[in-house]
Formats: C-alpha cells, sequence, structure tokens
C-alpha cells in the first residue's frame, strides 16, 4: 500500500485547526503529522517532521502565514514544501502575495470538506489548485495593484502562440476553456502550458498567474 500523505495543519484558531485535522484524518490516503498556531512554528516542524503539505492559514502571530510560506516554499529554498494557503473573503488582498511566496494554492476557509481534501491531494502531486473562478475574482482584483517588474514584456522568451495561452491562464481559463478559444485539442494545450512553465522556469499555474501580471501580460 501507498504511504498516506503527511500533512501539518497550521491555523491559530484551535477549533478550525481541530477542524481541519479531523477532516484529513478520516481519510485512509492522509495523516497529519503535526499541529501548530503560528508560522514560525510551522517553519520549525516543517524541518523536523517533513510533511508533503502543510496547510496554512494567513494571518498568524508570531509569523504570518505569507512569511511562513516563503520561508518553507519561496524561491532559494532547498528543500521547499508544497503549501496550500487558506484565507477568507475578507483577506484576499493578501491572496497574491501568498502566491508570489511560493504558495502551492489557496482555498477559502468555508470551504466544503470535500474541496480541502482535493487541493491537498493536488498539491501533494506537485499540481496547483488555482481554480479558474478563484483567478478572477481574487487575482483579477487586484491586478492594478501588482507593480510591474523592470522586464518589458517584449523580452519573455515565448512564441506568440504559447503567450496567447499564458495570457488565457492568467484570465482564469481553465484548459478546455483555453481549447476552445483557440480552437485546439486539451492535449495541445497541455502542451503549451508544460512548454511555457519549463521556458520561463516556473514551478506551476499558480506562477504562470504572476508571471504573466508582473510582466504586464495579463490586465
Amino acid at each position: 500500500m501507498t504511504a498516506p500523505l503527511r500533512v501539518l495543519v497550521c491555523d491559530d484558531q484551535a477549533l478550525i485547526r481541530t477542524g481541519f485535522a479531523t477532516i484529513i484524518d478520516a481519510q485512509p490516503d492522509l495523516e497529519v503529522v503535526g499541529e501548530c498556531g503560528d508560522g514560525q512554528a510551522a517553519v520549525d516542524l516543517a524541518g523536523r517532521l517533513r510533511p508533503d503539505v502543510v496547510v496554512m492559514d494567513v494571518r498568524m502571530p508570531v509569523l504570518d502565514g505569507i512569511e511562513a510560506t516563503r520561508r518553507l516554499a519561496g524561491a532559494g529554498v532547498a528543500q521547499p514544501v508544497r503549501v496550500l494557503v487558506v484565507t477568507t473573503f475578507n483577506l484576499d488582498e493578501y491572496v497574491y502575495e501568498a502566491l508570489r511566496a511560493g504558495a502551492s494554492g489557496f482555498l477559502l476557509k468555508d470551504a466544503p470538506p470535500a474541496q480541502l481534501l482535493h487541493g491537498i491531494r493536488t498539491v501533494a502531486t506537485g499540481a496547483a489548485l488555482l481554480a479558474p473562478e478563484v483567478t478572477r475574482q481574487l487575482v483579477g482584483r487586484y491586478a492594478a495593484r501588482i507593480r510591474p517588474a523592470d522586464d518589458p514584456a517584449e523580452d519573455v522568451p515565448l512564441t506568440p502562440r504559447e503567450l496567447e495561452v499564458l495570457r488565457l491562464i492568467a484570465d482564469g481559463r481553465s484548459n478546455s476553456e483555453i481549447a476552445a478559444t483557440l480552437v485546439i485539442s486539451q492535449e495541445t494545450v497541455k502542451t503549451y502550458v508544460s512548454r511555457i512553465l519549463t521556458k520561463l522556469d516556473l514551478r506551476d499555474r499558480v506562477q504562470a498567474v504572476v508571471y504573466a501580471y508582473r510582466r504586464g501580460l495579463a490586465s
């Protein structure tokens, strides 16, 4: 049998933390290996326990979830840990910074248990959890606040078609929607997405969205 995915739950609200842990531990393929209530504890525990996924709150004492995510999964981290950030609608201004910090995805705290479990399993495989509708509502809403990078868009090493695909990803389109828009197969879309991530040295679609906004390729 395959070993259960190891999950660390970090939230400063004990009720939410316990609820998440109970839901996760009830699954045969998931195992909660630790719980904590602040970002520094999450960094310390993750270093010792090496979980497959950290479920991370945003606003916490000692060290907030964004900085904890940066220390666990940010650029230059030798052994990055996959982080699934949880947030609420009144905290959605933090979503962009969480993604830039290295999070593999995010969920809303009022999401049903099935979405939490799906999110953990998705992130653990190396895929990004960035639902198209959430991209439009959260990332898109704060596009105007994102400071463009110094690198001009014309320096992006992508073909015109790859740029089209990247813009559609940043617009929150799923592979099937991109395929329909460009009148190509979903397999071809997957190939383009893979090429984009490789050329730009990006980990997943989440980073692709951030890249597009930073380079002024999305609005």
